[in-house]
């Protein structure tokens, strides 16, 4: 089958399947004379288990990791549980830190009263002149760790 209807079968874009051949996670099974790619069912197999794993949010390198254990017959069941396990400790901090986000600016909202004062509690915490309650240094690492994900 050619990429379109790969991308059709696997539910994944053609623009990202030749990303993902492009950095070696897939390959057309072959290339026709005019080098248009050809698909079988074991990429589009292939195809459908990358999309899986980047839904469930693992990483590209954690997501050929797995795809490498997949195709290993002889691999051990503790080497693929330590990525799931690596993987789910990552979602729990990044969890926990959209929670302190949130907070943080539920605590500004609540400091900022309504009407038509220019005093801004949000704006003067974005700004740093002024804490309400919050601590600015932790709200900024909670933002790298926002920013990562």
């Amino acid at each position: 089958m050619n990429i379109g209807e790969a991308a059709a079968a696997s539910g994944v874009s053609a623009k990202m399947i030749r990303y993902y051949e492009e950095i070696g996670l897939v390959m057309p099974e072959r290339r026709t004379s005019s080098n248009y790619r050809v698909y079988g069912d074991n990429e589009v197999h292939r195809l459908r288990f990358v999309r899986r794993a980047r839904t469930l949010g693992f990483s590209l390198e954690e997501t050929e990791r797995l795809l490498g254990l997949w195709s290993d017959t002889s691999r051990k069941n503790d080497d693929v549980r330590a990525v799931a396990l690596d993987h789910l400790k990552e979602l729990e901090e990044k969890m926990e830190a959209m929670r302190a986000m949130a907070d943080t600016l539920k605590n500004l909202v609540d400091h900022c009263q309504t009407g038509n004062r220019p005093e801004c509690p949000i704006l003067d915490n974005l700004s740093g002149t002024a804490d309400h309650g919050t601590n600015t240094d932790e709200g900024g690492a909670v933002l790298e760790v926002v920013r990562s994900l």
